[in-house]
């Protein structure tokens, strides 16, 4: 059960490294640090990278059967990263549209 508990407790710390890295990423490119803005979204992608090789392991271990428990952290980290891949996904239009307009101070 501690090797369960733990893959849970890294899908989450991935998702949520993600989830700062992309904001980070905007943050970055609401200034025109648009070099700073890209390296903090490959961060990014590969935080979730690393969370979804953990989520699918553990849809392995479930072998859609309901083998392992389903609990409050459990689905605490499923839900970051599904957050963490929609902020990604929408960090990266916004970037794009920062590219686009001129900097205003």
């Amino acid at each position: 059960m501690d090797d369960l508990e733990t893959l849970i407790m890294e899908l989450l710390v991935n998702a949520g490294a993600a989830r700062s890295e992309a904001l980070s990423a905007l943050q970055l490119a609401r200034k025109s640090d648009f070099s700073g803005a890209e390296q903090a979204m490959t961060q990014a992608r590969e935080f979730v990278k690393q969370a979804h090789k953990i989520q699918t392991q553990l849809i392995g271990m479930d072998e859609g059967s309901g083998k392992l428990p389903v609990n409050l952290i459990t689905v605490h980290s499923q839900d970051h990263l599904m957050n963490a891949m929609v902020i990604q996904d929408l960090a990266g239009d916004l970037i794009e549209l920062y590219r686009r307009l001129p900097l205003v101070k």
